[in-house]
């Protein structure tokens, strides 16, 4: 007489091991409803006897009983599917995009590891989406964690070679970048490393690029030259090198990465590189670093930045104002800025501000050691604008500078915290006494 049970299920709290228990006696009867039990494990991977506990909520299900049920085939066979289900999570049933989307947690290292698995996951480790990551600056194996070190010329080789096996790798996959990360010597005739990276562009997806960081005057890791130092002439002829490959490479990008909303790299603050970067609509974080002890940078330049940028929300600017330009003020404008850092800017004073969005501002005042009697010191800090007249005027919205929180009523009054972060940020006559620019 075959007739059907309904069972709840039992689990050993130690080894998982599920066993649905049946009533012979009374077939009829629905075991979900009765009280609690306690019974031992009587599985044969379980040697500790650890205890069997029936969850409230049993598990209902059909068991077609026979004259003996405790020992039906059909109930041993169901619990080996059960048990098996317990142990194995079926992760190649998972729909492929699931698949990616737990594998680009992994690490480079171990996605490498995870295609030897099988064939399956070797396939799926070449999809693009997976690879959204460059990063050139790293030191290897053998410097790992470690910014700056000096290494010896077979080292440098050795990491040379690095260099082209890990690029192979992206492009053998069709990496589809997200975050590039480099630092190459674009003037550098011997390693070619403009054309390195132009062809590495070329041979990658970047269309999703969104976070550049990118050094172009020097190469990482390559060892210090402590013959002859080159003349005045022959340093400008590099610079001007490195200035023309850059604008090369900048071009490329505005072709190939639009979509790039954080960048980090020296600037030369020419006219055509001010007019290349402003193609890039979508940046919200900018920092640029000085490029040269001897570039200036044009007032109108850096303002015509800024004004381009409608989606700037952070600016960061490293500028080394020459010598030669000393009594320049510069002006900046954007609506959509929000924070601003200039502290680790030198002989940079603003004569101009128009920031309505500003809620943050790090500005400090850097003595160059220039000596100047105190006739011309005079002449030049005359020319300048109190700097808390322009964040009263042109900063509607600051409330932080320097990490201290400004008071609400600091445009009607001056106070003495405030009065203290005026004098180690403003050049003007009220705020800076010394001799020294």
């Amino acid at each position: 007489m075959t007739v059907t049970l309904y069972a709840p299920s039992y689990f050993c709290r130690r080894c998982i091991w599920l066993k649905t228990c049946v009533l012979c006696s009374e077939a009829s009867q629905r075991l979900d409803i009765m009280p609690r039990k306690r019974r031992r494990c009587q599985s044969s991977v379980c040697n500790m006897g650890s205890e069997i506990v029936e969850p409230d909520n049993a598990i209902s299900t059909d068991v077609l009983l026979s004259s003996d049920p405790c020992t039906s085939p059909n109930v041993v066979s169901s619990n080996l599917v059960d048990l098996k289900r317990l142990t194995f999570f079926p992760f190649n049933s998972l729909p492929a995009d699931c698949q990616l989307h737990i594998f680009s947690f992994l690490s480079e290292v171990e996605k490498c590891r995870a295609a030897l698995v099988c064939q399956s996951w070797s396939v799926l480790m070449r999809t693009p989406r997976l690879w959204r990551v460059a990063d050139f600056v790293r030191l290897g194996a053998f410097h790992s964690g470690i910014d700056e070190v000096l290494v010896s010329t077979r080292e440098f080789e050795r990491w040379k070679e690095w260099v082209y096996q890990y690029a192979y790798h992206l492009t053998s996959r069709s990496a589809s970048l997200m975050v590039l990360h480099a630092s190459f010597d674009l003037s550098d005739q011997k390693s070619k490393w403009k054309d390195f990276l132009l062809h590495f562009l070329e041979d990658i997806h970047c269309n999703d690029l969104e976070v550049l960081d990118l050094n172009w005057t020097l190469t990482y890791l390559e060892p210090i030259d402590f013959g002859p130092q080159a003349s005045m002439t022959g340093a400008s002829l590099v610079k001007m090198e490195q200035m023309k490959n850059f604008q090369v490479l900048l071009e490329k990008l505005t072709r190939s990465s639009p979509k790039l909303t954080k960048m980090k790299l020296p600037f030369d603050w020419s006219q055509r590189s001010v007019t290349l970067l402003s193609h890039f609509k979508q940046l919200s974080t900018l920092e640029l670093k000085y490029f040269w002890v001897f570039k200036g940078v044009c007032p109108s330049i850096m303002r015509e930045l800024t004004n381009s940028l409608p989606n700037l929300k952070n600016l960061t600017l490293h500028v080394l104002v020459p010598v030669r330009d000393l009594g320049i003020s510069y002006a900046l404008e954007s609506r959509s800025l929000e924070f601003l850092d200039v502290s680790q800017s030198h002989g940079l004073v603003f004569g101009y501000l128009h920031l309505p969005s500003l809620k943050e501002l790090r500005i400090k005042k850097a003595v160059r050691g220039i000596i100047l009697n105190r006739r011309t010191r005079l002449a030049l800090q005359s020319k300048w604008t109190c700097l808390y007249d322009l964040l009263k005027k042109g900063t509607p919205n600051l409330q932080l500078i320097n990490g201290e929180k400004l008071l609400p009523q600091w445009r009607e009054f001056g106070y003495h915290e405030l009065h203290a972060i005026l004098l180690q940020s403003c050049y003007c006559l009220k705020h800076s006494d010394t001799w020294l620019l």
